[in-house]
């Protein structure tokens, strides 16, 4: 039988009881936390679970930071709790399950994506990484671009040509990559902030054990969009109180700083608040459709308005500030773990956000998701759909 939210709250208070953060490491308190079922309750028993609706997981969040309890860092590994989690959870082994999921919520083991690359970035199924198989192991070969944190990377969810021969949708197999394989050679790729939380990952002769293959052989892209619906709504649809994220901070300034106020930035700030409500309303409405299934194309326009806004925000914050909104004093180039929009300044947020519509899938691609599969529009004509990859022009 299910847990209800009382009895997942008493099972909480237990937990706490018997591993009290004050005196239990921070490691060991997270272990146990996932031992018992608290780290996502909607998950199965065994792999952090309990087999409980996934909207009960806010009942153990609440009890835990009242107790002051440790999180897992979750900004850190973002791509391995928000994509590889799911994607392994639908698609793994029972070992694959059992020997990634712990140490991957845990934080022990951070996760990068091997999607992109230079000739195949929005159009992902044109991809030309190469996996040959040879035995038990397969062969990659290939280049993997903008792939974030790929420089504390221990796994990879990869994505590979296993078929040149059918058409590109078809010919396509996933797998785990092991980052610290012979063969795995990773670059910066630095940005015009100054940083490299981007790389480009270079793969030659690299040797993955079919036993890291997600899914079946030529079933790559149906893995893919399991791991792509999942992003668009850890990207567009994170958690965030009233008046919370980037506009939260420009208020903030227009309450404080009296003299930069303007009519015209009074009546944009107005109305970009407005959007962010109806933005932070209709994300939790769809985290509350999850709860029944798995994540659908409505991701898309989610992750299309959290574009939108933090670049329109950010850039009327600039405005606000004028010449001090241009400031920006660090341009050495740093290696991030995470992206701290509200820990910077503001020229650091105007640009930064820049990238906020090319990540994730572009929004021209998303904006085509949202027509096509949300609003049942016609699709856009596509010639290559029946052509073998082989054949396709590039």
């Amino acid at each position: 039988m299910s847990l209800d939210a009382a009895q997942l709250r008493a099972r909480t208070r237990e937990f706490l009881a018997a591993h009290p953060p004050a005196s239990t490491s921070r490691e060991d308190f997270l272990s146990a936390r996932f031992d018992a079922g608290l780290a996502w309750v909607h998950y199965p028993e065994g792999l952090g679970g309990l087999d409980a609706p996934r909207a009960l997981q806010a009942v153990v969040e609440a009890e835990l930071t009242a107790a002051g309890a440790p999180d897992n860092n979750p900004r850190r590994n973002g791509i391995g709790l928000g994509m590889a989690a799911p994607t392994v959870l639908r698609y793994g082994t029972d070992d694959q399950k059992q020997r990634f999921l712990k140490p991957l919520w845990v934080g022990e083991e951070i996760w990068c994506q091997l999607f992109s690359e230079p000739g195949a970035g929005s159009d992902l199924a044109a991809l030309g990484t190469r996996a040959v198989r040879d035995g038990d192991t397969w062969v990659v070969n290939g280049q993997k671009v903008w792939t974030s944190n790929a420089h504390n990377a221990r796994f990879a969810i990869l994505v590979t040509r296993t078929d040149p021969d059918v058409p590109k949708h078809k010919g396509m197999t996933y797998f785990v990559c092991d980052m610290t394989d012979p063969g795995v050679e990773v670059r910066p790729l630095r940005q015009i902030t100054g940083e490299a939380e981007f790389n480009e990952v270079f793969l030659s002769d690299v040797r993955i054990p079919d036993a890291h293959r997600l899914g079946e052989v030529g079933d790559g892209w149906r893995v893919a969009q399991t791991t792509l619906n999942n992003e668009r709504v850890s990207i567009g649809g994170m958690r965030v109180p009233r008046e919370g994220g980037l506009v939260g901070i420009v208020a903030k300034t227009w309450r404080e700083r009296p003299e930069l106020r303007t009519h015209d930035l009074h009546q944009r700030l107005v109305k970009l608040w407005v959007e962010a409500e109806v933005a932070r309303l209709a994300s939790e409405r769809l985290r509350q459709q999850l709860v029944a299934g798995h994540p659908g194309p409505e991701g898309a326009g989610m992750k299309l308005g959290f574009a939108r806004l933090n670049q329109e925000i950010s850039g009327l914050e600039v405005e606000l500030l004028g010449e001090e909104g241009l400031l920006y004093d660090d341009w050495t180039l740093r290696r991030p773990e995470i992206v701290d929009f509200a820990g910077r300044e503001a020229g650091y947020r105007y640009l930064r956000a820049k990238g906020n519509s090319i990540e994730g899938g572009t929004s021209e691609i998303l904006l085509n998701i949202v027509a096509e599969r949300v609003l049942g529009l016609p699709s856009e004509p596509r010639t290559d759909k029946d052509v073998a990859w082989k054949d396709l022009a590039r």
